[in-house]
């Protein structure tokens, strides 16, 4: 058995599935994408009998992921959750369709249309952000007409994607998000973020802190739902909490779990490795 994995960082986590792999007799074999050099008219690669893709860049990923795909081979994540998950719009709006609770949310493209949407859908107060990115970089949290100004004209300097506006309401009544992980349809663990010291974010990346979280039956089911819009594959769903209940805010295709690992003691690379291992066979 031969399992292809495909990434652009070696982070713990790829160093951590590979042992897992290794542990298991399998053979891996490690394509840096940045390293790649893509033959379109007939696939010049051997990606094994299941690939598991894990580069950061989405545009690495997503690219990388399609050629996989298209000449053949299997691949976790496969291409259309992968663009679903890498578009915090298109996450958004498949859970709206599949009737999974989301916090309330606009998009706009243009200065105008976005300063009137905070102030009369927002009532002057809510969280912006890229729909493409990760680890909490250009989320910004409005608390005024005159800093929504000020984040729209810098945006009307950037690239074209980036004034695509994405704005959601703020949550953070308890000063933490929930991450639930997923894999192959199984929620197998999930943490609290809690926010650190004056940063309102709740990312580990950034230094939040993570705690074990009892996974009830209303957050198996809400992440069941989500699973099941996107299909079979290595989910971690972020959950924001509120009085009114439990909100979906993002979908990440390509989950980051170090701090999540000694937090609650499951090791989530055996599962990775495990359900690679039932794929490869099929």
């Amino acid at each position: 058995m031969k399992v292809s994995m495909l990434f652009d960082i070696m982070r713990w986590e790829e160093r951590a599935i590979l042992k897992s792999l290794q542990d298991r007799n399998v053979e891996v074999q490690l394509l840096n994408v940045k390293d790649m050099n893509l033959n379109l008219e007939k696939s010049n690669y051997d990606f094994g009998d299941i690939s598991l893709q894990r580069s950061t860049g989405y545009y690495r990923n997503l690219h990388s992921t399609a050629y996989v795909e298209f000449t053949g081979n299997r691949i976790i994540n496969d291409f259309n959750s992968t663009i679903i998950t890498g578009n915090k719009m298109f996450t958004t709006l498949l859970l709206s369709h599949k009737n999974i609770p989301i916090p309330k949310t606009f998009v706009s493209f243009s200065n105008e249309s976005f300063l009137k949407s905070f102030k009369e859908d927002f009532n002057g107060r809510a969280v912006t952000k890229p729909v493409t990115g990760s680890w909490g970089r250009m989320i910004s949290l409005l608390n005024d007409y005159y800093a929504a100004m000020d984040v729209s004209e810098y945006r009307d300097y950037m690239y074209p994607l980036y004034q695509i506006n994405y704005t959601q309401e703020y949550i953070n009544e308890y000063g933490r998000d929930l991450r639930v992980f997923i894999v192959n349809n199984q929620v197998i663990a999930g943490i609290y973020r809690y926010k650190s010291g004056e940063d309102w974010k709740t990312n580990t990346a950034l230094g939040g802190r993570a705690e074990p979280l009892k996974i009830t039956k209303e957050i198996e089911d809400i992440a069941d739902g989500v699973s099941r819009a996107l299909g079979p594959g290595i989910y971690g769903i972020d959950i924001l909490e509120s009085k009114d209940g439990y909100f979906v805010n993002e979908v990440n295709g390509n989950t980051e779990f170090k701090n999540t690992v000694p937090a609650t003691g499951v090791n989530i690379p055996d599962y990775i490795a495990d359900y690679l291992i039932s794929e490869a066979k099929k």
